[in-house]
């Protein structure tokens, strides 16, 4: 599974609070034990620490952060 799309599931069931398991297949989600790995897996090699860095500092350069 490519990177974005296991991120836009990760969001939906981070937004959502469906369990993995439920994740909905007719909009074309693919498995939610994938998605739950890929998230420990990114957790483990710090990149949400990384991102947190990151994305602010993106954000406030083109002024699209508003506290």
């Amino acid at each position: 599974m490519p990177d974005r799309q296991a991120l836009g599931e990760i969001l939906f069931v981070l937004h959502t609070g469906i369990q993995w398991e439920y994740l909905p297949q007719e909009l074309g989600f693919g498995s939610g034990m994938t998605c739950w790995r890929r998230l420990a897996a990114w957790n483990e090699a710090g990149i949400w620490d990384q991102l947190h860095a990151l994305l602010p500092k993106k954000l406030r350069s083109k002024n699209q952060l508003d506290w």
